[in-house]
């Protein structure tokens, strides 16, 4: 190989190395290269606030007319016929059937059971009056005995002693024959009593067994008791679910325990809402409380309500919330059970008031306190809390115009550290 071929050789070696450490240099920038976190912050503001509650809930009849299954001994029940949620009922119409299965082989047993201890309780009533006329007759033959033997003692006094010894002796066995006689027909009457009224218990246990069973039978089969809308329950099982878990309506087939609510038939002329709120929002709510409502699938349409209960609290502690129910104040025709709503309750207007985003107030160990921009950056300001809304807080103890953090710097810096990064603030 000539020089010259070496040469160029070698300049194009030392280029590709060239690009090759410039593109690494490059990459290894891109990598390195430091990421800006930002803290979003906010000013405090001075002026009028309006607090309001809102929340979502659903369309119901008030005062629902609740079918339950019928509390029918500790065994479970199977629907067979059960009305589609939505569908209008009449009064009277069947609309939710049990399996009656059980119940009418039960009822088949107790009237056996009553044919039978009618025939028992036949017999021994034949058999007592049998006894009776037995009795009634010993009893007339020895009572007409006794007075024979009397009237033979009166001839004592013209009879020889034998003889009128022998009257006498008659006498006092007629007497004893005759007491022992009444003595034998009151014990066979009080037993005779006693097996009839055994054999009366078993035919009133027959005859309310099938009674039980008629009116279970007849309990089976639920009926509206109003005009209305038909709305299936959710089938709440008997272990625990997992959280989160959409629960199927009842459907024919499933098994219900007894007095389990399985629908309602809601009252059309007094509607309701159920709202889930928020448990922070309780102490701003009360009932008689006026709430404007917005029915999703009614536009253009503004309902006013009345807050008419509150109820218990509940769900897991990162959602505690509780519902309250709203009595619709201007119902209309084209409302239908299950419809979604807004609902808004507006619980004060304040004037003049500081307030900032409720993200910018933190709470720990007993202080209420804000991240307030300084020369040293964001610190830790004790402030009082005046009034909490969903959205907004009312506070005292920074002035108007201040700017505060909406999240915890700390956390911000540690996650610079994690990440390599520069903390970069900026405001809002």
């Amino acid at each position: 190989m000539s020089w010259r071929s070496r040469a160029v050789a070698v300049v194009i070696g030392c280029g590709a190395a060239a690009g090759a450490t410039w593109y690494g240099v490059r990459a290894y920038h891109r990598i390195t290269e430091t990421k800006q976190v930002v803290i979003p912050s906010a000013k405090v503001q001075r002026g009028d606030l309006t607090l309001t509650v809102t929340a979502k809930g659903e369309l119901r009849g008030g005062n629902p007319e609740v079918l339950t299954a019928p509390m029918i001994g500790g065994t479970d029940l199977h629907l067979t016929t059960l009305k589609r949620s939505g569908e209008p009922v009449k009064e009277g119409e069947v609309v939710v059937e049990f399996d009656t299965t059980e119940q009418e082989y039960k009822l088949k047993e107790a009237e056996a059971d009553l044919a039978e201890a009618e025939q028992h309780l036949i017999q021994a009533s034949a058999e007592a009056r049998a006894q009776e006329e037995e009795d009634a007759y010993a009893l007339s033959k020895a009572q007409a005995d006794l007075r024979a033997a009397e009237l033979d003692v009166k001839k004592n006094p013209l009879l020889p002693a034998i003889s009128a010894k022998e009257n006498t002796l008659a006498l006092e066995g007629a007497q004893d024959h005759l007491k022992q006689l009444e003595h034998n027909v009151a014990n066979r009457k009080a037993t005779t009593d006693a097996a009839l009224a055994i054999q009366e218990a078993g035919k009133g246990k027959a005859e309310s067994q099938a009674k039980t069973a008629k009116d279970n039978i007849e309990a089976m089969t639920l009926k509206a008791h109003r005009d209305g809308y038909f709305s299936v329950r959710q089938n709440q099982p008997s272990v625990c679910c997992f959280f989160g878990m959409t629960l199927p309506e009842f459907q024919s087939g499933d098994t219900v325990r007894p007095g389990m609510a399985v629908a309602e038939i809601p009252d059309l002329k007094n509607w309701e809402l159920a709202a889930n709120v928020s448990e922070l929002d309780r102490g701003h709510l009360a009932v008689g409380q006026k709430v404007d409502v917005t029915i999703i699938a009614v536009s253009g349409r503004a309902y006013k309500g009345t807050v008419k209960d509150l109820g218990a609290t509940g769900g897991p502690p990162w959602d505690r919330h509780f519902e309250c129910r709203i009595a619709l104040d201007n119902p209309s025709a084209e409302l239908r059970p299950g419809m979604s709503a807004q609902i808004v309750v507006t619980t004060d207007e304040l004037r003049g008031v500081l307030s900032l985003p409720a993200q910018a107030l933190f709470e720990s160990d007993g202080r209420t306190f804000v991240y307030a921009r300084s020369a040293a950056g964001f610190m830790p300001k004790d402030v009082k809390l005046v009034r909490r809304s969903e959205m907004r807080v009312v506070i005292d103890g920074v002035g108007e115009g201040q700017e505060v953090a909406l999240s915890n710097p700390t956390d911000v810096e540690k996650k610079k550290a994690a990440s390599g990064g520069a903390l970069q603030s900026l405001g809002k």
